[in-house]
Protein backbone atom coordinates (compact mmCIF):
# COMPACT_ATOMS: atom_id res chain seq x y z
CA UNK A 1 0.00 0.00 0.00
CA UNK A 2 1.28 3.46 -0.92
CA UNK A 3 0.36 6.26 1.50
CA UNK A 4 0.59 9.91 0.43
CA UNK A 5 0.92 12.15 3.49
CA UNK A 6 0.05 15.81 2.91
CA UNK A 7 1.72 17.97 5.53
CA UNK A 8 5.18 17.61 7.05
CA UNK A 9 4.44 18.91 10.54
CA UNK A 10 3.84 16.97 13.75
CA UNK A 11 0.81 15.01 12.54
CA UNK A 12 2.18 14.29 9.06
CA UNK A 13 5.55 13.04 10.27
CA UNK A 14 3.86 10.86 12.88
CA UNK A 15 1.60 9.33 10.22
CA UNK A 16 4.65 8.62 8.07
CA UNK A 17 6.37 6.90 11.00
CA UNK A 18 3.26 4.82 11.72
CA UNK A 19 2.85 3.85 8.07
CA UNK A 20 6.48 2.81 7.89
CA UNK A 21 6.14 0.69 11.02
CA UNK A 22 3.06 -0.95 9.52
CA UNK A 23 5.16 -1.96 6.50
CA UNK A 24 3.55 0.53 4.12
CA UNK A 25 5.20 2.70 1.47
CA UNK A 26 4.83 6.33 2.57
CA UNK A 27 5.89 9.71 1.17
CA UNK A 28 5.43 13.14 2.78
CA UNK A 29 4.49 16.24 0.79
CA UNK A 30 5.12 19.54 2.58
CA UNK A 31 4.03 22.91 1.17
CA UNK A 32 6.84 24.91 2.80
CA UNK A 33 10.20 24.99 1.00
CA UNK A 34 13.10 23.02 2.44
CA UNK A 35 14.71 24.87 5.31
CA UNK A 36 11.71 27.13 5.94
CA UNK A 37 11.26 28.11 9.58
CA UNK A 38 8.59 26.28 11.54
CA UNK A 39 5.97 28.60 12.93
CA UNK A 40 4.68 28.39 16.47
CA UNK A 41 6.09 28.80 19.96
CA UNK A 42 6.64 26.18 22.63
CA UNK A 43 4.36 23.36 23.68
CA UNK A 44 3.98 20.87 26.49
CA UNK A 45 3.64 17.29 25.35
CA UNK A 46 1.56 15.29 27.81
CA UNK A 47 1.95 11.67 28.87
CA UNK A 48 -0.41 10.37 26.19
CA UNK A 49 1.63 12.09 23.48
CA UNK A 50 4.86 10.62 24.78
CA UNK A 51 3.21 7.19 24.98
CA UNK A 52 2.19 7.48 21.32
CA UNK A 53 5.73 8.49 20.37
CA UNK A 54 7.05 5.40 22.15
CA UNK A 55 4.93 3.23 19.83
CA UNK A 56 6.52 5.02 16.86
CA UNK A 57 10.06 4.62 18.21
CA UNK A 58 10.55 8.37 18.62
CA UNK A 59 10.06 8.98 22.36
CA UNK A 60 13.75 8.96 23.24
CA UNK A 61 14.68 11.50 20.59
CA UNK A 62 11.83 13.83 21.58
CA UNK A 63 12.62 13.47 25.28
CA UNK A 64 16.21 14.50 24.60
CA UNK A 65 15.06 17.61 22.72
CA UNK A 66 12.95 18.94 25.59
CA UNK A 67 12.97 19.06 29.37
CA UNK A 68 10.73 17.19 31.83
CA UNK A 69 7.74 18.59 33.70
CA UNK A 70 6.72 16.55 36.73
CA UNK A 71 4.64 18.94 38.84
CA UNK A 72 1.84 21.45 38.27
CA UNK A 73 1.28 24.37 40.63
CA UNK A 74 -1.84 26.55 40.48
CA UNK A 75 -2.03 30.03 42.03
CA UNK A 76 -4.71 32.71 41.97
CA UNK A 77 -4.52 36.42 41.13
CA UNK A 78 -3.24 37.23 44.64
CA UNK A 79 -0.33 34.84 44.31
CA UNK A 80 -1.84 32.40 46.80
CA UNK A 81 -1.32 28.74 46.07
CA UNK A 82 -4.51 26.90 45.17
CA UNK A 83 -3.05 23.46 44.51
CA UNK A 84 0.12 21.55 43.65
CA UNK A 85 0.02 18.06 42.21
CA UNK A 86 2.27 15.63 40.35
CA UNK A 87 1.71 15.24 36.62
CA UNK A 88 0.82 11.87 35.13
CA UNK A 89 3.65 9.70 33.90
CA UNK A 90 6.35 11.35 35.99
CA UNK A 91 7.71 8.02 37.22
CA UNK A 92 8.78 6.92 33.70
CA UNK A 93 11.29 9.04 31.82
CA UNK A 94 9.73 8.27 28.43
CA UNK A 95 6.17 9.11 29.48
CA UNK A 96 7.01 12.21 31.51
CA UNK A 97 5.53 15.48 30.25
CA UNK A 98 8.00 17.35 28.08
CA UNK A 99 8.32 21.04 27.26
CA UNK A 100 9.99 21.96 23.98
CA UNK A 101 9.70 24.32 21.07
CA UNK A 102 7.22 23.26 18.41
CA UNK A 103 9.95 23.71 15.81
CA UNK A 104 12.18 21.31 17.74
CA UNK A 105 9.48 18.66 17.86
CA UNK A 106 8.97 19.02 14.09
CA UNK A 107 12.72 18.83 13.49
CA UNK A 108 13.11 15.67 15.56
CA UNK A 109 10.18 13.94 13.87
CA UNK A 110 11.40 14.87 10.39
CA UNK A 111 14.82 13.50 11.26
CA UNK A 112 13.21 10.24 12.39
CA UNK A 113 11.21 10.07 9.16
CA UNK A 114 14.32 10.51 7.03
CA UNK A 115 16.31 7.98 9.09
CA UNK A 116 13.71 5.38 8.11
CA UNK A 117 14.03 6.16 4.45
CA UNK A 118 10.66 7.86 4.02
CA UNK A 119 10.93 10.56 1.32
CA UNK A 120 9.93 14.12 2.24
CA UNK A 121 9.22 16.45 -0.67
CA UNK A 122 9.24 20.16 0.18
CA UNK A 123 7.58 22.93 -1.82
CA UNK A 124 4.69 20.60 -2.73
CA UNK A 125 1.51 22.63 -2.22
CA UNK A 126 -1.59 20.48 -2.69
CA UNK A 127 -4.33 21.89 -4.93
CA UNK A 128 -6.48 18.88 -5.84
CA UNK A 129 -7.48 15.39 -4.71
CA UNK A 130 -9.19 12.85 -6.98
CA UNK A 131 -10.22 9.37 -5.84
CA UNK A 132 -11.41 6.36 -7.81
CA UNK A 133 -11.77 2.64 -7.16
CA UNK A 134 -8.07 2.01 -7.70
CA UNK A 135 -6.48 4.82 -5.70
CA UNK A 136 -6.07 8.55 -5.25
CA UNK A 137 -4.35 11.23 -7.31
CA UNK A 138 -2.85 14.31 -5.64
CA UNK A 139 -2.23 17.42 -7.74
CA UNK A 140 0.25 20.09 -6.70
CA UNK A 141 0.62 23.78 -7.51
CA UNK A 142 3.72 23.20 -9.65
CA UNK A 143 1.75 20.91 -11.97
CA UNK A 144 3.17 17.67 -10.63
CA UNK A 145 1.03 14.77 -9.43
CA UNK A 146 1.41 11.74 -7.17
CA UNK A 147 -0.67 8.60 -7.08
CA UNK A 148 -1.23 6.33 -4.10
CA UNK A 149 -3.67 3.96 -2.49
CA UNK A 150 -4.44 6.32 0.40
CA UNK A 151 -4.01 10.06 0.95
CA UNK A 152 -3.80 11.36 4.53
CA UNK A 153 -4.42 15.05 5.09
CA UNK A 154 -2.25 16.26 7.96
CA UNK A 155 -2.37 19.80 6.62
CA UNK A 156 -3.70 21.64 9.63
CA UNK A 157 -6.52 23.98 10.52
CA UNK A 158 -7.02 25.30 6.98
CA UNK A 159 -6.78 21.86 5.40
CA UNK A 160 -7.04 21.57 1.62
CA UNK A 161 -7.74 17.85 2.04
CA UNK A 162 -10.69 18.50 4.37
CA UNK A 163 -12.23 20.85 1.80
CA UNK A 164 -11.67 18.29 -0.96
CA UNK A 165 -13.45 15.64 1.11
CA UNK A 166 -16.33 17.98 2.03
CA UNK A 167 -16.54 21.21 0.01
CA UNK A 168 -19.34 22.40 2.31
CA UNK A 169 -17.36 21.96 5.52
CA UNK A 170 -17.69 25.02 7.78
CA UNK A 171 -14.54 27.09 8.25
CA UNK A 172 -12.67 27.25 11.56
CA UNK A 173 -14.35 29.48 14.16
CA UNK A 174 -12.88 31.94 16.63
CA UNK A 175 -12.69 30.24 20.02
CA UNK A 176 -13.06 33.48 21.97
CA UNK A 177 -9.49 34.04 23.10
CA UNK A 178 -6.26 35.62 21.98
CA UNK A 179 -3.27 33.49 22.94
CA UNK A 180 0.12 35.09 23.54
CA UNK A 181 3.36 33.09 23.67
CA UNK A 182 6.83 34.16 24.65
CA UNK A 183 10.19 33.13 26.03
CA UNK A 184 12.92 35.05 27.80
CA UNK A 185 16.18 34.54 29.67
CA UNK A 186 15.79 37.82 31.57
CA UNK A 187 12.93 36.81 33.88
CA UNK A 188 13.47 35.30 37.33
CA UNK A 189 10.05 34.04 38.39
CA UNK A 190 9.58 31.77 41.41
CA UNK A 191 9.94 28.26 40.10
CA UNK A 192 11.20 24.77 40.83
CA UNK A 193 12.84 22.19 38.60
CA UNK A 194 10.30 20.29 36.55
CA UNK A 195 7.36 22.49 37.57
CA UNK A 196 4.83 24.22 35.37
CA UNK A 197 3.06 27.15 37.05
CA UNK A 198 -0.51 28.05 36.14
CA UNK A 199 -1.81 31.45 37.24
CA UNK A 200 -5.54 32.02 37.42
CA UNK A 201 -5.36 35.77 36.86
CA UNK A 202 -8.12 38.33 37.24
CA UNK A 203 -8.17 38.98 33.50
CA UNK A 204 -6.21 36.12 31.95
CA UNK A 205 -5.03 32.54 32.22
CA UNK A 206 -1.24 32.53 32.43
CA UNK A 207 1.23 29.65 32.50
CA UNK A 208 5.01 29.40 32.59
CA UNK A 209 7.88 27.02 33.19
CA UNK A 210 11.64 27.49 33.36
CA UNK A 211 14.09 25.29 31.50
CA UNK A 212 17.25 23.86 33.11
CA UNK A 213 19.21 26.54 31.22
CA UNK A 214 17.14 29.38 32.70
CA UNK A 215 14.82 30.18 29.80
CA UNK A 216 11.27 31.04 30.85
CA UNK A 217 8.58 29.81 28.45
CA UNK A 218 5.13 31.32 28.94
CA UNK A 219 1.67 31.67 27.43
CA UNK A 220 -1.31 33.86 28.24
CA UNK A 221 -4.93 33.32 27.19
CA UNK A 222 -7.08 36.45 27.12
CA UNK A 223 -10.81 36.59 26.40
CA UNK A 224 -11.30 39.39 23.86
CA UNK A 225 -12.52 39.99 20.30
CA UNK A 226 -10.22 38.51 17.64
CA UNK A 227 -7.36 40.57 16.34
CA UNK A 228 -7.91 41.59 12.73
CA UNK A 229 -5.54 40.60 9.95
CA UNK A 230 -4.37 44.22 9.91
CA UNK A 231 -3.69 44.08 13.66
CA UNK A 232 -1.66 40.89 13.30
CA UNK A 233 0.30 42.19 10.31
CA UNK A 234 0.99 45.60 11.82
CA UNK A 235 1.74 44.54 15.37
CA UNK A 236 4.84 43.16 16.97
CA UNK A 237 6.32 42.34 20.37
CA UNK A 238 6.12 45.93 21.64
CA UNK A 239 2.45 46.15 20.68
CA UNK A 240 1.64 42.78 22.26
CA UNK A 241 3.29 43.88 25.52
CA UNK A 242 1.15 47.04 25.45
CA UNK A 243 -1.97 44.90 25.19
CA UNK A 244 -0.97 42.43 27.88
CA UNK A 245 0.67 44.41 30.66
CA UNK A 246 -2.41 46.47 31.71
CA UNK A 247 -4.28 43.17 32.18
CA UNK A 248 -1.52 41.59 34.26
CA UNK A 249 -0.25 44.49 36.40
CA UNK A 250 -3.21 44.55 38.85
CA UNK A 251 -2.47 40.97 39.96
CA UNK A 252 0.12 40.12 42.62
CA UNK A 253 1.75 37.44 40.48
CA UNK A 254 4.98 37.18 38.43
CA UNK A 255 3.05 37.28 35.13
CA UNK A 256 3.54 40.96 34.31
CA UNK A 257 7.26 40.90 35.12
CA UNK A 258 7.75 37.86 32.88
CA UNK A 259 6.04 39.60 29.96
CA UNK A 260 7.93 42.85 30.58
CA UNK A 261 11.22 40.93 30.49
CA UNK A 262 10.38 39.33 27.14
CA UNK A 263 12.00 40.88 24.09
CA UNK A 264 11.40 39.93 20.48
CA UNK A 265 10.41 36.32 21.20
CA UNK A 266 6.74 37.21 21.67
CA UNK A 267 3.86 36.30 19.39
CA UNK A 268 0.07 36.22 19.43
CA UNK A 269 -2.58 34.21 17.63
CA UNK A 270 -6.34 34.08 17.53
CA UNK A 271 -7.39 30.74 19.01
CA UNK A 272 -9.56 28.86 16.52
CA UNK A 273 -11.19 25.47 16.51
CA UNK A 274 -13.39 23.17 14.47
CA UNK A 275 -16.59 22.48 16.40
CA UNK A 276 -17.35 19.29 14.48
CA UNK A 277 -16.02 18.04 11.17
CA UNK A 278 -18.81 15.99 9.62
CA UNK A 279 -16.72 13.92 7.24
CA UNK A 280 -13.24 12.74 8.14
CA UNK A 281 -12.87 10.74 4.96
CA UNK A 282 -14.15 10.46 1.44
CA UNK A 283 -13.01 8.13 -1.30
CA UNK A 284 -9.39 7.28 -0.58
CA UNK A 285 -8.63 10.50 1.41
CA UNK A 286 -8.78 11.03 5.17
CA UNK A 287 -7.82 13.82 7.61
CA UNK A 288 -5.97 13.62 10.93
CA UNK A 289 -4.80 16.03 13.62
CA UNK A 290 -5.91 19.65 13.40
CA UNK A 291 -7.29 19.02 9.91
CA UNK A 292 -9.90 16.77 11.52
CA UNK A 293 -10.38 18.04 15.07
CA UNK A 294 -8.61 21.31 15.82
CA UNK A 295 -9.28 22.53 19.37
CA UNK A 296 -8.42 25.75 21.15
CA UNK A 297 -5.17 25.38 23.14
CA UNK A 298 -6.90 25.47 26.54
CA UNK A 299 -6.44 21.73 27.23
CA UNK A 300 -2.94 21.63 25.74
CA UNK A 301 -3.69 18.39 23.88
CA UNK A 302 -3.40 19.28 20.19
CA UNK A 303 0.00 17.73 19.47
CA UNK A 304 -0.58 14.72 21.72
CA UNK A 305 -3.90 13.85 20.08
CA UNK A 306 -2.36 14.13 16.61
CA UNK A 307 0.30 11.63 17.68
CA UNK A 308 -2.41 9.29 18.97
CA UNK A 309 -4.21 9.64 15.62
CA UNK A 310 -1.11 8.47 13.77
CA UNK A 311 -0.69 5.33 15.86
CA UNK A 312 -4.36 4.33 15.57
CA UNK A 313 -4.43 5.01 11.82
CA UNK A 314 -1.28 2.97 11.30
CA UNK A 315 -2.84 0.06 13.18
CA UNK A 316 -6.12 0.41 11.26
CA UNK A 317 -4.34 0.27 7.89
CA UNK A 318 -2.35 -2.72 9.13
CA UNK A 319 -5.23 -4.70 10.66
CA UNK A 320 -8.09 -4.26 8.18
CA UNK A 321 -8.71 -5.84 4.79
CA UNK A 322 -9.74 -2.70 2.88
CA UNK A 323 -9.13 1.03 2.91
CA UNK A 324 -12.80 1.68 3.69
CA UNK A 325 -12.67 -0.65 6.67
CA UNK A 326 -9.50 1.05 7.93
CA UNK A 327 -11.09 4.49 7.72
CA UNK A 328 -14.24 3.32 9.51
CA UNK A 329 -12.20 1.71 12.30
CA UNK A 330 -10.01 4.79 12.68
CA UNK A 331 -12.96 7.15 13.02
CA UNK A 332 -14.78 4.80 15.42
CA UNK A 333 -11.75 4.71 17.70
CA UNK A 334 -10.86 8.39 17.55
CA UNK A 335 -13.95 10.56 17.17
CA UNK A 336 -15.41 10.27 20.70
CA UNK A 337 -12.08 11.16 22.30
CA UNK A 338 -11.09 14.08 20.09
CA UNK A 339 -14.57 15.61 19.82
CA UNK A 340 -14.72 15.48 23.60
CA UNK A 341 -11.42 17.33 23.81
CA UNK A 342 -12.60 20.02 21.37
CA UNK A 343 -15.71 20.57 23.48
CA UNK A 344 -13.70 20.66 26.72
CA UNK A 345 -11.26 23.20 25.26
CA UNK A 346 -14.14 25.37 24.10
CA UNK A 347 -15.68 25.28 27.59
CA UNK A 348 -12.39 26.28 29.20
CA UNK A 349 -11.88 29.07 26.67
CA UNK A 350 -15.33 30.39 27.57
CA UNK A 351 -14.46 30.35 31.28
CA UNK A 352 -16.70 27.39 32.11
CA UNK A 353 -15.79 24.12 33.83
CA UNK A 354 -14.84 21.50 31.28
CA UNK A 355 -16.38 18.08 30.93
CA UNK A 356 -13.40 15.88 30.17
CA UNK A 357 -13.60 13.09 27.57
CA UNK A 358 -14.62 9.79 29.14
CA UNK A 359 -12.11 7.09 28.26
CA UNK A 360 -10.34 4.73 30.62
CA UNK A 361 -6.57 4.65 30.77
CA UNK A 362 -6.65 0.94 29.94
CA UNK A 363 -8.77 1.53 26.83
CA UNK A 364 -6.43 4.25 25.57
CA UNK A 365 -3.37 2.12 26.32
CA UNK A 366 -4.85 -0.73 24.27
CA UNK A 367 -5.58 1.60 21.35
CA UNK A 368 -2.00 2.88 21.38
CA UNK A 369 -0.21 -0.41 22.00
CA UNK A 370 1.21 -1.34 18.61
CA UNK A 371 1.03 -5.06 19.34
CA UNK A 372 -2.65 -5.03 20.39
CA UNK A 373 -5.00 -5.40 17.38
CA UNK A 374 -7.76 -2.85 17.08
CA UNK A 375 -11.07 -4.21 18.39
CA UNK A 376 -13.52 -5.30 15.71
Amino acid sequence: MRVLVVGGGIAGCAVALAAHRAGLDAEVYEAQPDGAADHGAFLTLATNGMAALAQLGAAEAVAAAGFPLTTLRLTDHTGAEVATRPLDGHADELTTFRCLRRSELCRVLRTEVRHRGVPVRHGARLVSVESDDTGVLAGFADGSTARGDVLVGADGLHSVVRTAIDPGAPPPRYAGQRVFYGCTTRATPPTAAGRIDMVRGSGSAFGYCVSPTGETFWYCRVTAPPLTDADLAGGGPARWRELLLPLLRPDRTPSADIVAATGEALMVTNARDLPSVRHWYGGRALVVGDAAHAASPATGQGAALALEDAVVLGKALRDTATVDAAFVAYERMRRPRVDGNTAASAQLSAGRPAERPQQSADELAAQLDWHTPLPG
